[in-house]
């Protein structure tokens, strides 16, 4: 395979992997410049091993099994700066978003769209603390100091909300129940 075609192909299975791959990323770390950082460290090594991809196998997995392994040697390097931080719970992020990604017809921006429109539908009370959590990377304690409710409270109110926004997803027919693990 020529350069130019090995690089053409390159940057259309990155496009159509762009977005899941940064939900990934976003999810498995606290800081979006760190994440940033991991998605251009991902694109490296995925050219640089572009020629060992097998091209009957699907694209995302190899990128986020690729992304995953930086993810977690950045882990070893900088503790504090991680959400996530055990092979486990990255591998069970990597299946959720591969679950996602296979739901037939739309594509991830699409997807991203109907998690906004579920995210729009949650009740304020619901949804501030879930976005100050996730969105501004606060936690609990300090969630808790600036709605004037008890840490307790706010973790209840976070995990209700994901259940929620988990119910509306299911009815757009965006996410399944999870699979049992092998």
């Amino acid at each position: 395979m020529t350069d130019n075609l090995a690089q053409s192909i390159f940057s259309v299975l990155v496009h159509e992997n762009t977005g899941m791959l940064m939900t990934f990323l976003r999810a498995s770390v606290r800081k979006e410049a760190l994440a940033e950082d991991l998605f251009q460290e991902t694109m490296i090594v995925a050219w640089k091993r572009f020629g060992e991809f097998d091209r009957t196998r699907p694209f995302g997995p190899w990128l986020r099994g690729i992304a995953r392994n930086l993810v977690l040697a950045s882990y070893r390097a900088r503790k504090r700066d991680m959400l996530l931080c055990s092979e486990e719970v990255l591998e069970h992020l990597d299946r959720r978003v591969e679950q996602i990604a296979r739901r037939p017809g739309d594509t991830w921006d699409e997807k991203i769209a109907a998690l906004d429109d579920c995210l729009d539908a949650l009740p304020e009370d619901y949804r501030e603390p879930l976005e100050l959590h996730y969105r501004d990377h606060h936690n609990t304690h300090t969630i808790s100091g600036l709605l004037a409710m008890s840490r307790e409270a706010v973790k209840k109110r976070i995990q209700r909300a994901r259940s929620k926004l988990a119910d509306c997803l299911k009815r757009k027919n965006i996410l399944t129940d999870p699979e049992p693990s092998a």
